[in-house]
């Protein structure tokens, strides 16, 4: 117990600066945005280390501050900037050309069978799986109505809707 007592009342500034950069390290190592809080609050307790008075900075204190301000950064970042998680909405389907690819019209390669089937949209051919009845044949127009990884899901394009 007196090996952790001395430790503490050892703390400096210097000793946040570093608690501070390492959890922003593994932060950025991770991606959760939890540590991001805890490495800011490590950083406003070396502040706080270098501009207390002289009784305020023992190591009491600073875990009293470290931990206010940990609880605090946290509560923010959960409440106030839980957008920061969250992807863009402006694009959907960055990176996913499969599901950007919805809507789109193209022919079937060969007959389905089994409701399994290969389509060309412009120079690609894909793994097409049928989601309605018949099956479609050789040279048939298909609309993508979703993406399952590679493998699109096609059904008959309605019947106002010109072919490819």
């Amino acid at each position: 117990m007196d090996a952790v007592l001395g430790f503490l009342g050892g703390m400096t500034a210097w000793h946040w600066l570093g608690l501070g950069l390492v959890a922003l390290a593994i932060e950025v190592a991770v991606g959760t945005f939890d540590l991001l809080w805890i490495g800011l609050a490590a950083f406003a307790t070396a502040l706080f280390t270098l501009i207390a008075p002289a009784p305020l900075d023992a190591w009491s204190g600073q875990l009293t501050a470290f931990a206010f301000f940990s609880a605090g950064l946290v509560a923010l970042g959960r409440t106030v900037f839980k957008g920061v998680r969250r992807p863009p909405l402006g694009y959907p389907h960055l990176n996913d050309r499969a599901g950007a690819m919805v809507g789109a019209l193209g022919r079937a390669e060969g007959d389905f069978a089994d409701g399994l089937g290969r389509l060309r949209v412009g120079d690609s051919v894909w793994p097409a799986e049928q989601v309605d009845t018949p099956p479609i044949r050789s040279g048939e127009t298909a609309e993508i109505c979703a993406a399952d990884g590679t493998r699109m899901k096609v059904r008959r394009p309605d019947a106002g809707r010109p072919g490819v």
